[in-house]
């Protein structure tokens, strides 16, 4: 369960036995001396400090996104500090962090300064730390004269684009120059310190019986070893060190990741936690998180690695992009050749960052043989696969799919966000194909978007919207709200033709850091003339954390500073069955073509006329045979080389698409047929 949203500011759910802990501000008591070893096995004490004007103690841990992101932050103060005679000491007490996982903490982040490892959390306890980062800063007597964050630049949610208040930073020169520190205690945002835990000895719910199930249904998929998410929760380990942290973020509903109201519509990755499983949840962390019997472990959920679907194909980014350590990046656009020689149809795709330190988001869309060049002025919105922070890999129904059609080209787009260092990036994209021979309907994305808008600086709740028309009877599977930083709430609402109104999707509460599609759980026919209209509020005002530059006023953009609405939707056509089968084109000896039009129409039909621009488009141009006994029409027409566009005439007045035909083209959508070597 990956933190992503603010913390609320509650006491830690402490184990059975012990205390709980306060934050109060620092006392005049000293701190006794301690002694840790390093995550090389040698031992470090208090007293190796005893000739620094201050100390600084600094609580992290291995796999908290926030610690995480202040590690480097710390070897910077280290630098500008320690010639100024301030020591910096890293200490390490989550129980679920091992040498191993130090190790490559210090060896990623460049940490200059010990990094301890706090076994049984004594010295945690002896500070009353309770979160990482969180740190404190001790005089020449060794007595806390400061107590809180490093600055606030970083929080569980947000990120500003540089810090308001370097508190740390701050408090050290005021110390050093024999001044109070003006504001010795703040607020620690971050994760709760995995302490050793005292279970119960009679629990009502247990990790083996109980969580672990629980655990396997809503978070493993993500929090398993080489995944996307910053830790793991296969054992009990793993979920008993962060015990607290699981309870906080389901308290908060802020894991697992689903926003969407649940007054409208039913959807099929619905991963809300069920009241009894919170019940449980949080029984268990009241107890103190007992193991429970190994065998009532549920049995261990099979994983493709780091892989969320099983691909057929993965293709990779031609060579390594290089991102730069500061700077803005443009979009960048890599093409592959996967060297297809016949139509794919994909059932399954997955976009993967090579480096998710620097990969905003990538996006891979396919370019058909003789397409204008995919760039910046031409990109299109059917996306084959998209990898956004939270979003989940694509996975269709049986017997529906996204065409690949043969010898075509991938492009890959990639948001690329300096961090800082110099970074590398190589990322990929995972297939899974289908039968063609099963696929009754081509899936593919649409969105409403709209490009003129402008947010006015300060405005905590500006609204913005867009519609988009469906021109034939479609079907609607899945939604997928986009926005930037000042997101802060997003609504689909379908507009019918005789004038009702239906809300779709509500996401009262849009979150960035999780940008998640809404599959339905069944798909929902949307009529011709039926308008998708998605409203989008922003929030440019100092209140939201976020906020790149609250006086700024916003107008659309592709860089996170800037804003997009954006209301991304997978569809098909309500009368699409691809098993019927395109027209049959025959060349003949004269160089001719011999073409078979075939038509399943409506119950009821009585006649069916083909039209098309090799006849003017006379709806009663030139009947068809039929129906037969399974109410088909069919007839043959002799035809030169070329690409035809057509439709069928229902009793010589309605107009419709050919249900066997993918290819569509213009306003009208008419079916498209390539007779003779024409694509």
């Amino acid at each position: 369960m990956k933190a992503s949203s603010i913390f609320l500011a509650i006491l830690a759910v402490s184990a059975l036995g012990e205390t709980p802990v306060e934050r109060k501000p620092p006392s005049e008591k000293p701190i006794a001396s301690f002694k840790l070893r390093d995550h090389r096995g040698a031992w470090h004490s208090l007293d190796d400090c005893k000739d620094n004007k201050l100390v600084v103690v600094a609580f992290l841990g291995t796999e908290c996104p926030v610690a995480n992101r202040y590690a480097g932050r710390l070897t910077e103060l280290a630098k500008e500090f320690e010639p100024k005679g301030v020591a910096f000491l890293g200490v390490i007490s989550n129980q679920q962090d091992s040498l191993s996982k130090i190790a490559q903490l210090a060896k990623e982040q460049k940490v200059t300064f010990h990094l301890l490892k706090d076994v049984g959390n004594t010295v945690a306890d002896r500070f009353g730390a309770r979160r990482t980062p969180e740190v404190f800063v001790l005089d020449g007597k060794r007595i806390i004269r400061y107590r809180g964050r490093i600055d606030d630049q970083y929080g569980i949610g947000y990120a500003r684009a540089k810090p308001t208040r370097r508190d740390l930073a701050l408090a050290l020169e005021e110390l050093l120059a024999g001044k109070t520190v003006s504001r010795p205690l703040t607020e620690v945002e971050g994760c709760y310190i995995g302490r050793v835990k005292r279970p119960a000895s009679q629990a009502s719910a247990t990790y083996s019986k109980h969580i672990a199930p629980i655990l396997q249904k809503h978070c493993v998929s993500c929090h398993h070893a080489g995944s996307l998410a910053p830790f793991a929760l296969t054992s009990y380990g793993d979920a008993a060190g962060w015990a607290e942290t699981i309870q906080e973020v389901i308290d908060d509903q802020r894991m697992p990741p689903w926003h969407a109201n649940p007054k409208y519509g039913r959807f099929a990755n619905d991963n809300r936690l069920a009241e009894e499983e919170k019940r449980l949840i949080s029984q268990w962390v009241k107890n103190g998180a007992p193991e429970g019997d190994p065998k009532d472990l549920p049995p261990a959920t099979p994983l493709l690695d780091d892989w969320r679907i099983k691909p057929d194909v993965i293709l990779t980014m031609p060579k390594p992009y290089t991102v730069p350590a500061e700077g803005t990046v443009q979009y960048q656009y890599f093409t592959v050749d996967p060297g297809f020689k016949e139509d794919k149809w994909v059932r399954a795709s997955e976009a993967r960052p090579g480096n998710r330190a620097v990969v905003h988001h990538l996006v891979v869309v396919v370019q058909p043989p003789g397409a204008k060049p995919i760039g910046p002025q031409n990109f299109p919105i059917d996306f084959l696969a998209g990898g956004a922070p939270g979003s989940p890999p694509l996975t269709l129904p049986d017997g529906e799919a996204k065409l690949i059609p043969a010898g075509s080209k991938l492009v890959f787009q990639v948001h690329y966000t300096p961090n800082g260092t110099a970074q590398t990036d190589q990322s990929r994209i995972g297939l899974t194909f289908a039968d063609p021979k099963t696929v009754r309907k081509a899936i593919r994305s649409e969105a409403a978007i709209n490009f003129r808008f402008r947010i006015p600086p300060g405005a905590a709740n500006h609204r913005v919207e867009a519609d988009y028309r469906f021109g034939q009877d479609a079907l609607l599977y899945a939604m997928f709200p986009h926005m930037h930083l000042r997101g802060k709430s997003f609504r689909f609402e379908a507009i019918y033709p005789d004038k009702t109104r239906e809300i779709l999707l509500d996401v009262p509460r849009y979150s960035f850091d999780w940008q998640n599609e809404y599959i339905l759980a069944e798909p929902k026919r949307m009529p011709e003339g039926t308008i998708l209209h998605c409203t989008g509020i922003f929030d440019n005002s100092a209140g939201n954390l976020s906020n790149p530059d609250p006086k700024a006023a916003v107008t659309f953009g592709e860089q996170t500073w800037e804003e997009m609405l954006v209301g991304y939707f997978d569809m098909a056509l309500a009368d699409q069955d691809l098993r019927l089968g395109a027209p049959k084109v025959k060349k003949r000896e004269d160089g001719q073509y011999e073409v078979v039009f075939r038509y399943q129409a409506p119950p009821g039909t009585k006649l069916v006329y083909l039209g098309g621009n090799f006849n003017d488009w006379k709806p009663t141009g030139h009947k068809m045979d039929g129906p037969d006994a399974k109410g088909v029409f069919t007839t043959r027409l002799v035809m030169k080389a070329g690409i035809y566009e057509y439709k069928y005439a229902l009793e010589g007045k309605l107009w419709r698409t050919d249900p066997g035909n993918p290819r569509q083209s213009g306003f009208y959508n008419n079916s498209v047929l390539s007779v003779g070597d024409n694509r």
